[in-house]
Formats: structure tokens, C-alpha cells, sequence
């Protein structure tokens, strides 16, 4: 049987397709319409998604009628009502199946992880009525265990203060996590405090904003994004905490918005034994939870490279010899990344040693100067660079670098790096790259970032790349 998961009219739309557990394609709507966090499927991604199969049915990952309620009940005046229609080309001749938000993000995380028992903590913005639950993973079963409804929110309270600062709630929440590094957490820590105090006392509705804050200046904007980090971290451990007491599990699987969190999720390894966050926790990432909730067991999980595939052999040699000659190489090739860091597809590497490279490529990218990079290492040497007892393929943790003055471009102001570790087997190409780059260099490390510049979906197909070297100057390998 084939199933079609799809999410759309939320913030970042996407479809994926699955075939007796196979994951056969997962792709975002954004890389084909070139419409950031595009909220609508469209015909491009439904094509490419169909080469692989064509549907017997349809998942979808939520329940329109319950969000109706909720947007009826709190204010809204009916025009939400157009979003609900479906648009594929499928839903007059294929059955669909709704599954509610937060199941559905939570067989995402479970069903393609590797655990057979574990807790799975779901904490978003909002979905139709729930924003943190708690589940149970036993087997092949899922069962809610907790549940808090809106307007209590980790993912509004930190949305809230996105806006606050002058960020896109609900899209650049990332950039607000980044800016704490530069801020000073004490000047607001108590302010900030006093709207979420703790798990169980949390309430102001953040839907509405924060709207009682007064004057906010620029440097204020970075004390604030200090302090909310701070106690976002204090109420995630808190409830992270509960969550394992409640269930007395020592796995932990993570969905929602907030496992995008790298600077937090690192403090969940000393809670729990093994974590399981799947490199498409938020929304985007549900097209394939709907899709594992009607199929109803784990998927076998291989690879985050599901997207279009830009055909030929992973070009290593071209590689080197443009970061040997210019220190930065734009690289497009295989199946694109399904969810939202590039992991080596379709992604910018540079030569980390260089403490003018940072500036660079933010300059390429057309981004604040204050933004850091990632490093992606040979995984056999992360350990050896970075504080870590753990592997992190996917860009999930930040965590203190143990050699800044010799990476200076991939350590943050507060001496943490958000780690991407690669080994042969997960990407034998890019670790090739790296394997090079340290027997010429010593450094078994490169900055690797985003194939894009800033408000713009990755690069996705050869046109895109057409139009990046026309744009921008620059050959892409």
C-alpha cells in the first residue's frame, strides 16, 4: 500500500510518500513554488512526489473540524474557512484520513526512530487544541499519557518574544536563539520569568503578543532574547523532567517546533539515556507522521535525503579544489534535505579556519553579521574538537567547542557550536570531502550552511542553481 501524508495550511506545507514502511520521497512546498514557508502543496512537489507511486491513500495531518472549534470559539470570524480545502489533486479519488497535530507529530518522531519503549514529548505553538503532550511508545502502540491545551504554550511564549524584537513569529524564531549569545540574561531574566514562571503557571495568552512590555531598544533586543532563552531552557527542563517521572522511560523522542532548539536540546542528555529528535521535527516534518499513523508502525528511517534529486556522483574532487583555491563552495547534487538545515545536498561548505569566512559567507547569504555557522565534522574526531558523548547527524545540539581559536568561524559568541557529525555510511560523499580536507589541512571540520540567501527557500533543482550562478556570481559544484 502507498500512502501520501500531506501538511499543508500551516507554515511550511509538505507532502511525503511511503510504500510498506519505505520512505519513498518527503519534500517542502517552499522549494518548488520558491515561496518561503509556503502554507499550500502545490502541482511541482505532487509530481515529483508521485514518480515514486501514486497514492492509495491519503493521511492528513490534522483535524480541520477540531482547529475550527478552536478558532470559532476564540474570536475567529470564519475566514479560515478556504484553508481547509485540500489542494491536491487526489482528495475526490483517493480516502483521506485525518490524524489529530500532535499524534501526528508524534509518530513522526517514534515510528522513525529506532526505539521500541520510550516517552515522546510533543511541544509546539499550538495545533487544534493541544501544545505540550506526553506520550508512551511501546511496541508498535502510541498513547497520550498528558496533555495541555492553548493558550498555555512553550512554542507562543517564545514566538511572542520573537515578534517582540522585531523577528517573524512562527518563522525566525532561530535567529532570536542566536541572538541571545550576545545578550545579557540578568537585565530581564526576572521580567521575562514573570510571564512563565514555571510549567504550571503560564497565563498570558502569547497569541496576542506581548503588548505590556513598553520601549525596546536595539541592545535591549538582545538582553531580552538572552533571557527568554534562559528560561525557555529552565521550563523545558522542568517539564522534561516531569515527562520522565511520568512514564519512567529513558529514551526520549522530541517533536514539535521546539526540538528545532539546538542550544536547549543539548541540556536533555542529562535526563535522559538516548534522544531521538527526527531532522524535521516541526510541522513540515508531519506529512510523514500522518502518512506512519495510518500505516501504524515504525517506517524504516535510512536517510534525511528525500527530496528532488539532482542526478550524478557527489562531485568530492571539485569540492576540494574550490575550498583549497577559494576557501567557499556552493554544492547542489542528489536528494534534497527533508527538513529545514542543508546536510551536505544542497549547502554552502567553507574553510573554517578562516575568521574572515563567517562575515563572507553571511555577506553571500545576505544575513546580520551576528549569525553563526555550523560546523560539520568527521564524526570520528568529534569528540576530539567538541564536548559531546553523543553523535548529532543532524544539526539537533549545540554544545562547547574545544578548539575555537583554530574554527573560529564555527564557534558562537558563547564559545558553542551547533554540531552536524557525518560519518561514511550516513554520507559517504561529504565525508570523502572532509576526509581530504584533513589530510591537506589537520582540520577535520567545515563550515557548512544553507544553499539559500536569507527569506528564500534552499536551492532545489538545476534551474535554481541557473539562476543562483546568475544572480550571484557563483558556480555551484
Amino acid at each position: 500500500m502507498i500512502i501520501l501524508g500531506i501538511n499543508e495550511t500551516s507554515h511550511d506545507a509538505s507532502v511525503s510518500l511511503i510504500k510498506d514502511g519505505n520512505i519513498l520521497f518527503a519534500g517542502h512546498a517552499e522549494r518548488y513554488s520558491k515561496k518561503k514557508n509556503d502554507w499550500y502543496t502545490n502541482k511541482d512537489l505532487i509530481d515529483d512526489a508521485i514518480q515514486h507511486g501514486f497514492p492509495d491513500k491519503i493521511a492528513y495531518y490534522e483535524k480541520p473540524l477540531l482547529k475550527a472549534s478552536r478558532l470559532l470559539l476564540k474570536g475567529g470570524n470564519g475566514d479560515w474557512l478556504p484553508q481547509y480545502k485540500i489542494t491536491n489533486m487526489f482528495n475526490r479519488i483517493v480516502p483521506t484520513t485525518y490524524f489529530k497535530h500532535h499524534y501526528s507529530h508524534a509518530c513522526a518522531g517514534y515510528y522513525t526512530s529506532k526505539f521500541n519503549d520510550a516517552v515522546i514529548v510533543v511541544l509546539d505553538s499550538i495545533g487544534e487544541w493541544n501544545t505540550s503532550t506526553i506520550w508512551i511508545g511501546e511496541g508498535s502502540k502510541i498513547k497520550q499519557v498528558y496533555k495541555k491545551n492553548y493558550p498555555f504554550s512553550f512554542g507562543l511564549f517564545y514566538s511572542a518574544f520573537t515578534q517582540l524584537v522585531g523577528l517573524k513569529p512562527n518563522e525566525e524564531e532561530y535567529i532570536l536563539m542566536g541572538m541571545a549569545a550576545y545578550g545579557d540574561a540578568n537585565k530581564y531574566r526576572l521580567k521575562v520569568n514573570k510571564y512563565f514562571s514555571s510549567i504550571n503557571n503560564q497565563k498570558y495568552n502569547f497569541h496576542k503578543g506581548i503588548n505590556d512590555w513598553g520601549l525596546v531598544t536595539e541592545q535591549d533586543k538582545f538582553d531580552i532574547a538572552a533571557a527568554v532563552q534562559e528560561v525557555y531552557e529552565s521550563r523545558l527542563f522542568e517539564f522534561m523532567n516531569m515527562a520522565k517521572e511520568l512514564t519512567g522511560k529513558n529514551n526520549l523522542v522530541f517533536m514539535g517546533g521546539c526540538a528545532l532548539n539546538c542550544s536547549a536540546n543539548t541540556i536533555l542528555w542529562k535526563i535522559f539515556k538516548d534522544i531521538w529528535i527526527m531532522p524535521n521535527p516541526g510541522d513540515a516534518g508531519s506529512s510523514l507522521g500522518a502518512a506512519a499513523a495510518l500505516y501504524g508502525k515504525h517506517l524504516n528511517w535510512e536517510t534525511p535525503y528525500l527530496g528532488h534529486n539532482i542526478k550524478g556522483d557527489y562531485p568530492v574532487d571539485k569540492i576540494i579544489e574550490n575550498l583549497i583555491k577559494n576557501k567557499i563552495v556552493a554544492v547542489a547534487n542528489g536528494r534534497a534535505e527533508y527538513g529545514p538545515r542543508a546536510l551536505g545536498n544542497r549547502s554552502i561548505l567553507a574553510d573554517a579556519r578562516d575568521p574572515d569566512i563567517k562575515n563572507k559567507v553571511n555577506l553571500i547569504k545576505q544575513r546580520e553579521e551576528f549569525r553563526p555557522f555550523a560546523p560539520v565534522v568527521m564524526e570520528e574526531f568529534a569528540k576530539d574538537w567538541f564536548e559531546m558523548n553523543f553523535t548529532s547527524p543532524y544539526m539537533q545540539y549545540a554544545v562547547k567547542c574545544k578548539k575555537p581559536e583554530l574554527i573560529p568561524s564555527v564557534v558562537h559568541a558563547d564559545g558553542t557550536s551547533r554540531v552536524q557529525t557525518v560519518n561514511r555510511e550516513q554520507h559517504e560523499g561529504l565525508w570523502k570531502v572532509l576526509n581530504q580536507f584533513y589530510s591537506r589541512t589537520g582540520v577535520p571540520i567545515l563550515l557548512n550552511t544553507s544553499l539559500n540567501v536569507k527569506g528564500q527557500p534552499l536551492l532545489n533543482d538545476k534551474g535554481d542553481t541557473i539562476i543562483w550562478k546568475e544572480l550571484y556570481g557563483k558556480e555551484i559544484s
